[in-house]
């Protein structure tokens, strides 16, 4: 099963576009493309490689040429020449955008550096390494769910809303030279009421550094927050995506940004009812659950346009949010929400071990909530697992903290390895003050935060005010499935309805948000995400089909719902 962008692929252009908009240098060398690979029984690099795979397609997606699953105790081999000579007075940095799990990188056999996680990015500087020919090798474990780490929704079993596992590099690999003094990494914090943004220059060296913005030089010292004022500012909205360029320079590094200005807060309506704001106005957040899976890519959209391609068409159809669900996406997808004015609820992909049904699943019908100080019950046990997901955590927070499109993280979905919720919004909190926070979605609230979290399938939805006085969003909710013939990735179709036509789809779909959605929006719902944007494997509830070929529902109905409750009357 392809889509069309598979289709078109050029193994020799991959995804070339520069991976980090949010800062850009000149010097930029992609090594997307393919390289060598083996898949080993031991740790030791293997005298012979198997073949070729293309990358940043993990092994297991068909458009890395190779669809081989990389078992458990299995290692996965990279290797290709990195065509690169050293440069005085220069020092070569190596980004990989993702790699799951275990990364280790090499270059000319010397060590560079080791990353756990695979979702987050990681940098190898290679300046000490380098030689006049040079070979860079990455060495890859996944234990899938045979450990605790991170892995979102893969399962080795994969059957219903568990899909295929995936492993190795799953986004761009890429380099740039940059000075011996140079900037690490920009932290851009919006100050909307106050119409400025303050911006720390980050760098391993205390020195001089300077903003550039609107003609204008402001200077300070690195890992110091620096203040842009803004004169006349325009607030950034899903339907006013104002983004306003800035650049900043450290001695002879210079590198180009953006921001934009805006406000996430929980406050009171004109009724006095608590809601979601946005620029200190009440804004519902009228969004799908988007999973970022492909057919042909799993993980890994086969280009830059396909991701686009999500985004709009949710924002064609109306929405205005989007929530990332059990997994990150590369920072240019974020880009793309950032100006195209999409709203973004952000989950941390779960971990842990294997869990129990009746924790996971029982509450969906029972509505009963558990405390998450239960380890086991949990599938927690594992303290150094506790905390490799907070040091995944800190990291996911840390990449996308200047991606103005992200205005919620949401550390535990449904329990699934949900431990100490209340500390993890801690650590969010200390990271991150700008964003609100979901902390359990679904169930087994703890009572905390600014919003309650409700998944409501096969019954009605009837909104209740929180007796906490929290703003209430219905996190999930929906799901009807529709399978079209010749668009399914195989014989089984899941779903939470069943239709068997567009037309009693769309009939089912509009009585769901004319019935329940809309009413509890007037009666003081800040939120509500849809399953889901594309179908996924077996999932048929998808608005489109998982290939991207089918559009289930006339897009002019659909955006005649959503202007229902996002439209006129709702932003006071």
């Amino acid at each position: 099963m392809t889509t069309e962008w598979g289709e078109r692929l050029d193994q020799n252009a991959v995804l070339q576009e520069y991976p980090r908009p949010q800062l850009v240098r000149e010097s930029y060398v992609n090594f997307n493309g393919l390289w060598d690979y083996a898949i080993s029984d031991g740790g030791e690099e293997p005298a012979q490689y198997d073949g070729q795979i293309l990358v940043p397609f993990s092994p297991e997606a068909p458009l890395s040429g190779v669809e081989r699953t990389l078992l458990p105790g299995q290692t996965l081999w990279y290797r290709r020449a990195l065509p690169l000579r050293p440069q005085p007075g220069r020092r070569l940095l190596l980004h990989f955008g993702a790699c799951d799990q275990t990364a280790e990188v090499f270059v000319n056999r010397k060590k560079l550096t080791e990353h756990t996680g695979g979702y987050s990015s990681f940098t190898a500087d290679a300046t000490d390494a380098l030689a006049q020919e040079n070979t860079l090798t990455v060495r890859v474990r996944d234990g899938t769910d045979t450990n605790s780490l991170a892995r979102g929704k893969q399962r080795r079993k994969r059957g219903g809303i568990w899909y295929t596992p995936q492993s190795g590099l799953w986004q761009t690999v890429w380099a740039e030279w940059v000075p011996e003094t140079y900037i690490s990494g920009l932290r851009i914090t919006p100050d909307t009421d106050r119409g400025c943004v303050r911006v720390t220059v980050q760098s391993e060296k205390n020195a001089a550094c300077y903003l550039l913005f609107g003609g204008k030089r402001t200077g300070g010292y690195t890992n110091r927050e620096l203040t842009i004022s803004v004169d006349c500012p325009e607030l950034w909205t899903p339907e006013h995506p104002k983004l306003y360029d800035f650049s900043a320079e450290l001695g002879e590094d210079h590198v180009d940004s953006y921001f934009a200005l805006r406000k996430i807060s929980v406050g009171p309506d004109a009724e006095g009812r608590p809601r979601i704001l946005l620029n200190n106005r009440p804004c519902y957040q009228h969004g799908v659950l988007d999973q970022g899976y492909w057919p042909d890519g799993l993980y890994t959209a086969p280009s830059d346009e396909a991701l686009v391609y999500d985004i709009s068409l949710m924002k064609r159809m109306g929405f205005n949010m989007l929530r990332k669900h059990m997994k990150c996406e590369p920072l240019r997808w974020y880009y793309h929400c950032d100006r195209l004015g999409m709203l973004v609820w952000q989950d941390m992909p779960a971990g842990g071990g294997r869990y129990d049904p009746l924790v996971i699943s029982a509450p969906l019908v029972t509505g009963l909530h558990r405390k998450d100080s239960a380890y086991r019950a949990f599938a927690r046990e594992d303290a150094a697992g506790r905390e490799q997901f907070l040091r995944e955590l800190r990291e996911l927070v840390c990449q996308l903290y200047n991606c103005p499109s992200i205005v919620l993280w949401t550390p535990f979905n449904e329990g699934w390895g949900q431990f100490d919720a209340a500390g993890a919004v801690q650590l969010i909190e200390t990271l991150d003050k700008t964003r609100l926070v979901d902390h359990a979605s679904g169930w087994h609230d703890q009572k905390i935060g600014k919003l309650q979290s409700l998944h409501v399938y096969f019954r009605p939805y009837r909104f209740h005010p929180d007796r906490l006085g929290r703003a209430v969003a219905l996190t999930e909710f929906g799901g009807y499935q529709l399978a079209p013939a010749g668009h399914t990735w195989g014989a089984r179709s899941y779903g939470y309805r069943g239709c068997k036509t567009p037309e009693a789809l769309e009939e089912v779909f509009r009585k769901l948000f004319e019935s329940q959605i809309i009413p509890a929006k007037q009666r003081g719902l800040s939120a509500s995400v849809y399953t889901q944007l594309s179908d996924v494997e077996d999932e048929c509830n998808g608005l489109v089909s998982y290939d991207r070929r089918v559009v289930k529902l006339p897009q002019a109905v659909l955006r005649e719902i959503s202007l229902r409750l996002t439209g006129e009357g709702l932003s006071e």
